[in-house]
């Protein structure tokens, strides 16, 4: 038996030898990459993090004490020791295992994890209701350096310092988000070293002279002059938190010691571990960007499977195209750079191009203060990202009129990421901003003349929004806030983004039953006066809207609204969206299918809407 095979709870690892633990490290790392080869997966991130994860849970027991993962995507490891082993295969699979950390799959994962820099605050949040319910459990945040160019990161950490509350914080530094970090951050992690000896000392004396409150206070000052003469300053210590490292984090030995030290001493501690993001497989160590997120590849060599170009793709390269006409646009990310396509921005106009790390509240607000400045900024992020930015929309870039173009990747269903990924709520928060303008690209020709548009023709923020991968079938381009695509007499249906291949292929299934539907395509989700569709509805009286964004703020509520002040009566409506916006992961076909916004289903309901007798489960 694989010493692998053994392990099926966090105590397993307990049991486990010094030569057994180094096997289960190399096997865990040979199971994720057999497993991610083949389902895709987030490969580089966890292969650095297995020997402070298999550390962890020998000093801890997961069932009870509470471990908060940050981001999240670095927890395999952690899934694979907790009972998840045999439906790995299944990772971000429909109906499978998440690819982030998910409490209802197990007791093990503490927090939901899919966004940055939260991992502290909410794991001193845990630590606070422990200390208030009087509670016994341990309270572990893992947070990782990218996550620290967050500010929420050093919110939580100064609130921590200050709280005196027990709680360990594992700071996973490998000097990378995605791409390679950037900010005084990461040159602050670089220049911190621990000088041997101090916290050896501070654990002896803390034993010899707790036992007298004046002899401790008497000599604490030579303390804190020893620890200046034999530390460097660090953010971390000059905050109040007692930080410990650099450490291998790729040596047991010393991770297991430095974590169950850093429990020991009952306040916040900070464990500085520096780890090699894709270690142990050459491909992924050389390019750990690359093999960060991942499809599916050839385990041996770590060939990609071919990919189809995106949206992201073309941002890029449209973007590089206007920027050479006109000197005043400027690119901005967020971490990002390769996800939302702006790689080529970077290399052609490195002097117009900014990585802000993991700040997508700090990106809107500088590029706020650039428009002023009369530049054109485009802030390329995905639409689950930009929600956290969502002050900034309003207080500095909506309130002034600013003229900054907002390239929302990723809008709509994501796929195997899941809930805390897929950009459903952007149409419903977007339209809250005053004088916001948002337009919904169906095809890569589409997003080039919108792009030129909102880059060159209107005044005040817009939003540009696309999916995440290619275009379907529709290729034209119809730069109008509506466009008819296709006659009819019985029923209107609306769509915006590539939705329309899903209602263009309902509309031509409907015409062999029988029903002529009219398909309108709004190309700008706001303002819109949505002219077209009311005038189709005097014709249909029948409405059908399909949208792959949550019901609450989705478009047709507010087709329904402005017909219902026109004075339409309405005979039939049905609003096709995502509901709550809380979709799982799997495949966009599927998910699709299983919300009812497949051509199939879109089909069947516009043929209940008209009365045409089918029965629906």
């Amino acid at each position: 038996m694989s010493v692998i095979e053994k392990i099926n709870c966090s105590n397993d690892v307990k049991e486990l030898s010094r030569d057994e633990l180094e096997l289960l490290c190399s096997e865990l790392r040979k199971f994720e990459i057999e497993n991610i080869a083949k389902t895709g997966g987030h490969l580089a991130s966890n292969l650095g993090a297995v020997e402070f994860t298999v550390a962890l849970h020998r000093v801890y027991d997961s069932s009870v004490d509470r471990i908060v993962f940050d981001v999240g995507h670095q927890c395999y490891a952690h899934k694979i020791i907790t009972g998840r082993r045999d439906a790995f295969h299944t990772l971000r699979q429909y109906g499978g295992i998440s690819g982030f950390p998910k409490p209802h799959e197990a007791v093990d994962d503490a927090f939901i994890a899919g966004h940055a820099s939260n991992s502290v605050s909410v794991a001193l949040g845990m630590a606070r209701a422990r200390t208030l319910n009087k509670e016994d459990y341990n309270v572990v945040a893992i947070i990782g350096d990218g996550a620290l160019t967050g500010g929420l990161a050093f919110e939580g950490l100064s609130n921590a310092a200050a709280s005196g509350e027990p709680m360990v914080i594992v700071l996973n530094d490998n000097n990378m988000s995605i791409n390679e970090n950037v900010g005084g951050t990461s040159r602050l992690l670089q220049m911190m070293r621990l000088r041997p000896g101090y916290i050896s000392f501070k654990k002896w004396y803390r034993t010899v002279f707790k036992k007298s409150s004046l002899l401790y206070r008497f000599t604490h000052r030579f303390k804190e002059w020893l620890k200046s003469w034999m530390l460097p300053d660090n953010i971390f210590s000059e905050m109040g938190l007692e930080y410990l490292g650099p450490i291998d984090g790729h040596n047991l030995d010393s991770l297991e010691k430095a974590i169950a030290l850093a429990k020991d001493m009952q306040e916040p501690v900070l464990v500085h571990v520096i780890t090699r993001k894709g270690k142990g497989c050459s491909y992924a160590e050389t390019h750990p960007d690359k093999y960060h997120g991942v499809g599916s590849f050839d385990a041996e060599t770590g060939v990609l499977s071919a990919s189809e170009i995106s949206f992201s793709d073309k941002l890029g390269e449209y973007l590089c195209q206007f920027a050479e006409e006109d000197r005043r646009i400027v690119a901005i990310t967020a971490a990002m750079a390769g996800g939302t396509g702006i790689e080529c921005f970077a290399v052609k106009y490195p002097d117009r191009f900014f990585d802000t790390g993991i700040a997508e509240g700090h990106a809107a607000a500088m590029a706020a203060g650039m428009a002023k400045q009369c530049l054109i900024p485009v802030f390329a992020v995905y639409s689950t990202f930009l929600q956290r930015s969502y002050d900034m929309l309003i207080h500095d870039v909506s309130l002034q009129k600013l003229h900054v173009v907002f390239c929302v990747d990723r809008a709509g269903l994501v796929g195997s990421d899941g809930e805390t990924h897929q950009g459903v709520f952007d149409v419903s928060f977007l339209s809250s901003v005053p004088g916001m303008t948002i337009l919904a690209p169906a095809s890569f020709q589409e997003l080039h003349d919108m792009l030129g548009y909102a880059l060159h023709d209107i005044d005040g923020p817009v939003a540009v929004r696309y999916p995440r991968g290619g275009e379907g079938a529709y290729k034209d381009s119809l730069v109008a806030a509506e466009s008819v695509l296709r006659e009819g007499s019985d029923l209107t249906m609306v769509c915006y983004g590539t939705m329309v291949n899903e209602v263009l292929e309902a509309a031509n299934k409907l015409e062999a039953r029988g029903i002529s539907a009219q398909v309108l395509k709004l190309g700008m989700l706001r303002p819109n006066r949505f002219s077209l569709c009311l005038e189709s509805l005097r014709k249909t009286g029948r409405l059908l809207v399909a949208e792959e964004v949550c019901q609450s703020g989705c478009i047709g509520s507010q087709i329904i609204t402005t017909a219902v002040t026109e004075g339409i009566e309405l005979k039939a409506v049905k609003l096709l969206n995502l509901g709550s916006g809380i979709v799982s992961h799997g495949k966009v076909s599927e998910l699709l299918q299983e919300n009812g916004l497949d051509a199939a289903a879109i089909a069947d309901r516009a043929q209940v809407l008209c009365g045409n007798g089918i029965k629906l489960q």
